[in-house]
This record gives C-alpha cells, structure tokens and sequence, in this order.
C-alpha cells in the first residue's frame, strides 16, 4: 500500500502538473471563495453516463433511424451466404486473406476451380460485413450526436472570453471558474468518447480502426488532464473545433448509403471545407497559442508540454486524414462524383447488388453508379 501510496504521490507531484508556487490544495474545489475550481472526482461521472447514451444510441437506432433507413429502401439484409465447405471455412477462420499459392493448393484438394473458391472467399467475407442499414442508423446517430454537440457547445461558449480571444485561456490560470454549462459540456463530451471505445469494436470496421482508437484515447486523456489541471478553457475551444466538421462527414456518408448521389456530393464538398478551415486553421491556431502566446502570460510546467504533445499529436492525425480526404476529392472530379467512404474497409460494401466500394487510400474506388457510368462510356465508344 505504501508503494502505491509513493507511486501516486510521485506521479501526481505538483512540480509536474501545476504553475511553480502551486499546490493541489490551492485549486482544490472550495479554497477560494470567488472561483469554482474543477473537481478531479467528477471524472468518475462520465463512466455511467456512458451506459446511458449507449442505451439512448440503441433507442434511436431501433425505433426511429432504422425504421426511416428502410421507409427509404435501404437494404437491411446481408449478402446471400457461401456454402458450407469445412476446409474453406478453416482457412478462412485462419485468415480472410487468400493468396495465390493458398489459391492453388486448396483448388487441387478440393477438385473445385480456382474461380469457384474465388466466388466463395467473396462471397463469405461479405458475409462478415454489416449491412447498410446498419451502416446507415451508425452515421445517423453520429450526425446526430455531433450536431447536438456543435450547437450545445456554440451556446456554452458563445459568451466566454476566450470563444473570441484564445489568449483568454491563459489569462488568470490556473484560478479559473468552472461554470454549470462548462461542466455539462465536459461529463457529456467526455461519456460520448468513453462509449466510443466500447462500441468501436462492434460497430463497422473501417480502414482507420486504430487511427481512430488512439484519436478517442487521446481525446479523453487530453480532456481528463485539462481538467484536472483546471485547463478547461482551452480545453472546450478544442472540442467545439472537433464537433464542427464531423457533422457533415456523417451527413455525407448517411446520404450516401440513402442512394441521394447528388445532395452526397454537395454536403461532402461542404465537409472538405468546413475540415479544412477548422482542423487546419483554427485548430492549429490554438496550438500557436498554447506554445506561443501560453509562455509569454504564465509560467511554463511539465504538464504544459505533455498537454501540448496531445494537440499536437491530434493536429498529426488531421494531416493524415486530410491527405485521405484530398484523394477522395481529386478522385471524385476525375469520375464526376464523390465515391466511397473514406474510413471505409476493403470490400466493405461487397453484396449481390454488385456494389464494391473500395478504400480511398488504395486508390480502388468503385460503386455501383460509378461502373455504370463506365459501361455507358464502353457502349457510346463501341
């Protein structure tokens, strides 16, 4: 016990988390009777309420979203499944791969062609993917969450300093007030990503799983850190930025799955521009701020670099992404619209319809109305 006791002391030692001069009881919610410090126990807070918005998830999903996906026609069935052969169904147990020399053995020991098992392997890794109606309440849900997030988080912030100012972040600290809106903002925020990590790994599997994985944890350890170091400034502006562009990712994808081709193209040329404007220009002003400007106003600190890292490695992943998105826009104007899904896994949307959407990064986009499109430009040349 006392090992643990050493281990928490040293890891929470004010020379690492606070300004010089600064103990834990001088922000201890209470120790100045003019400002509400954050409180490090409500961190517990956002763990149940992320039970309560998965169960507001799967409300919505099955009683509302999912029963307009289908008043829209959108297929709530899976492929039509591969037969039962044993030995195929071990390799593919063992691996969802198949090369050709895998290709060739089992084609000789089972007496069948190599197309044949070709058709199988299809056929049975589509039978791993989620429908798209499923697919389709996923996207709905996240737009809608997203949207309640940016709107909520706008009203929370609109009348705050620092919304208008980021320097206001510093200004003051680490004696900063938590208000009742600021702290609704953060417990729910913060469940939502909680929730995030344990459904990610049921949802549908995209390309970027653990892109995505390692963006949530960091979110959450960047949000537990700024408000236990009462960094909770700073910290909102950061979510307000994120929340922005999401909504329109969402929106592009759900209308996507809905069939509406056209409204897709026109919300995800709006997502391109809302990402870049605020992933690649606000954001990255909030991180000059904190190197910048920060130094200049408080006294620099451990925990200022490890916060800084964070953003830091958030702005990384918007790099990525962007180079994603951008390939998905050039694509799109060489074959007259937007295709596919940017976060989506290979051969996600493989079905009997002959839909095979392919990933963005590998460059293999190809829908249904897009082969469509090729075999009318064949038929004009013939």
């Amino acid at each position: 016990m006392n090992v643990l006791q050493k281990v928490r002391e040293t890891f929470w030692s004010t020379n690492v988390w606070l300004p010089p001069n600064t103990t834990w009881a001088d922000i201890a919610p209470g120790s100045h009777p003019d400002v509400n410090h954050a409180d490090y126990r409500d961190l517990v807070w956002p763990l149940p309420m992320a039970l309560v918005v998965m169960l507001v998830r799967y409300a919505l999903e099955r009683f509302w979203i999912a029963p307009i996906g289908k008043s829209l026609g959108i297929r709530s069935s899976r492929s039509k499944k591969a037969a039962n052969i044993p030995l195929l169904e071990q390799a593919y147990e063992a691996s969802n791969k198949i090369n050709h020399k895998k290709l060739t053995e089992m084609a000789k020991h089972l007496d069948m062609t190599e197309r044949q098992i070709e058709r199988w392997w299809r056929l049975r890794r589509a039978q791993d993917k989620p429908s798209t109606l499923t697919k389709f309440c996923e996207n709905t849900w996240r737009c809608i969450y997203y949207t309640y997030s940016f709107v909520f988080g706008l009203i929370v912030l609109w009348d705050k300093s620092w919304l208008w100012d980021v320097k206001n972040c510093w200004y003051g600290y680490p004696h900063q007030s938590i208000t009742s809106d600021i702290w609704w903002y953060y417990m729910i925020s913060m469940s939502f990503y909680w929730s995030l990590t344990v459904t990610q790994f049921f949802d549908v599997k995209r390309k970027d799983f653990w892109q995505m994985f390692i963006h949530h944890m960091v979110t959450l350890m960047l949000m537990s850190f700024s408000w236990v170091c009462n960094l909770h400034r700073v910290g909102s502006l950061v979510l307000l930025v994120h929340d922005c562009a999401d909504i329109f990712l969402e929106a592009a994808k759900l209308t996507k799955y809905a069939n509406y081709q056209k409204l897709c193209d026109i919300i995800f040329a709006i997502f391109t521009v809302v990402w870049i404007i605020t992933r690649l220009g606000f954001y990255p002003r909030i991180i000059y701020s904190s190197s910048v400007e920060a130094p200049r106003i408080l006294p620099m600190f451990p925990a200022y670099y490890i916060f800084n890292g964070l953003l830091s490695m958030l702005l990384l992943l918007h790099i990525i992404w962007t180079y994603m998105i951008l390939k998905i826009v050039i694509d799109s104007l060489h074959k007259g619209l937007m295709s596919g899904d940017i976060r989506s896994s290979d051969s996600e949307d493989i079905s009997q319809s002959s839909e095979n959407i392919q990933t963005a990064v590998n460059g293999n986009i190809m829908d249904k109305s897009t082969g469509n499109h090729i075999k009318r430009k064949k038929a004009n040349k013939n």
